[in-house]
């Protein structure tokens, strides 16, 4: 009794560390023979080599954000502004207040909080606030929701989507290994 409770509780953690880390991906889109994927990761960059980094002169070579397209497609959309935060790993940006000329009584601020690291229309919280001030003592914050979290939005993607495209042809590297076809 013990060992079929001992069984169970192996193959529940197993199946919830297989579930964690993937599965119930989208069959169509990788290749059912296993050569044919390793050729396809490999080309796209998604595979790892382990003498890679002996080739390149060593280890050390970090991306951290600069490889995540989003991210840098965000802070070049925004990069007109004074930064007050940017944290990559608590995945949010912070713009101080910002004016297009120092003598204005309106002022805006931006952030973006990213919802996943996957290009697509809802990876991204995007608020806008705007000040306006009567006098340096009389301010007065509202949020915002009109076409400018739109274009924003809009134009990160799109940034994004280029930089995605320029690293995956970077990275391609043509599969040398043997590949079988199964007739």
């Amino acid at each position: 009794m013990k060992n079929n409770l001992k069984n169970s509780l192996v193959l529940a953690s197993l199946l919830m560390f297989l579930y964690g880390c993937g599965m119930g991906a989208d069959a169509r889109q990788f290749p059912p023979d296993a050569e044919s994927r390793v050729k396809k990761n490999i080309e796209e960059g998604r595979g790892f080599r382990i003498f890679d980094d002996m080739k390149r002169g060593g280890s050390g070579n970090f991306d951290f954000a600069s490889s995540n397209s989003l991210w840098r497609a965000s802070l070049d959309t925004i990069d007109f502004m004074p930064l007050a935060s940017a944290n990559y790993s608590g995945g949010i940006i912070i713009t101080d207040w910002y004016s297009s000329n120092a003598s204005s009584s309106e002022a805006i601020k931006i952030s973006i909080r990213f919802l996943t690291n996957e290009i697509r229309s809802d990876a991204l919280d995007i608020k806008v606030f705007y000040k306006k001030c009567a006098s340096n003592e009389n301010c007065k914050i509202i949020e915002k929701s009109e076409n400018i979290k739109k274009e924003l939005s809009k134009k990160i993607l799109a940034k994004a989507a280029v930089y995605e495209a320029e690293t995956k042809k970077k990275n391609y590297k043509p599969y040398k290994g043997k590949v079988t076809t199964r007739d």
